[in-house]
């Protein structure tokens, strides 16, 4: 029987979920709720299953969502500590629950299905690189996301959206969606592309792809003036990157656990004999008659 996987694309705005078919294509039409504010993490989880009850039955969860995620914890989240959503002030307790919470294990125990938390920027990667070469993926909506993979491998996490990029002001701001709203169409798309020729040195990319709400916004002409190969994929990559997100997760885990709960790892083999040394020769000394 095929596994179907709810895949759930959780952003600053909005929060969407359809259910997929072992290749990727959506089996149900897809359900949206608009992300409220505050936001602690029981209130997301809810939110989440509140989406699945909406969706016809899955037998593995993916949720991608904003933030810095190692291997399902939450780091950091840059909206979900918000008062009242993305660019807002910050509430102190908020940063305090959502800090190293497992949202992977707590996602997984409300739904009684297996699951995998990611960065949303990395399972919209999944359903978007070649898996061949250094591929990075960055993602244009609310603020900036980004993902990097090496021959189809996940990397560690970097969170560039949070790095100064100009007079104090970070990536997610400096090219998010409030600042396309003020700066206009044009102005905003010079600005994403000078950003891009800015990183390019950073990354040396073989293959960019730009992806998230806003990626397909960005004016062609300033794409080529970056130069590289550069393609802009749909926004539904973060939706159906949520069944090949599974297959990530073989670079990501650690040592597979035995049933006795030891690391499964092979025993070690007898170090070789030692090597003997043959005699070294000597050069015979050249003798001279008297």
């Amino acid at each position: 029987m095929a596994t179907l996987t709810l895949a759930i694309d959780c952003g600053g705005i909005g929060i969407k979920g359809s259910v997929l078919d072992p290749l990727g294509q959506m089996t149900a039409e897809q359900v949206r709720v608009r992300t409220p504010y505050p936001l602690p993490p029981d209130r997301f989880i809810g939110i989440l299953a509140g989406l699945a009850d909406r969706l016809p039955a899955a037998d593995r969860v993916t949720v991608g969502m904003p933030g810095m995620i190692r291997h399902g914890r939450v780091v950091s989240t840059p909206h979900y500590v918000t008062k009242r959503g993305p660019h807002t002030k910050v509430d102190p307790l908020l940063v305090t629950a959502w800090r190293n919470f497992d949202a992977q294990a707590a996602v997984a125990e409300r739904m009684g299905l297996p699951a995998i938390v990611l960065n949303d920027a990395e399972v919209a990667g999944a359903g978007a690189v070649t898996g061949f070469g250094f591929e990075v993926v960055m993602t244009l909506g609310t603020g900036l996301g980004n993902a990097i993979f090496d021959d189809g491998q996940l990397l560690p996490h970097l969170e560039v959206s949070r790095a100064p990029v100009r007079r104090g002001r970070i990536y997610d701001t400096y090219i998010g969606d409030a600042a396309r709203k003020r700066l206009g169409a044009v102005a905003w798309s010079k600005r994403v592309r000078d950003v891009l020729i800015g990183l390019r040195p950073m990354f040396e990319w073989d293959r960019l792809y730009l992806g998230g709400g806003n990626g397909v916004k960005v004016a062609q002409k300033d794409l080529l003036a970056v130069g590289g190969q550069i393609l802009v994929v749909p926004n539904a990559t973060g939706i159906v990157g949520g069944v090949k997100a599974w297959d990530l997760q073989v670079g990501q885990l650690r040592e597979p656990m035995s049933a006795s709960g030891r690391p499964n790892v092979p025993p070690a083999s007898e170090p070789p004999a030692p090597r003997k040394r043959a005699p070294r020769k000597t050069a015979a000394r050249r003798t001279t008659s008297p």
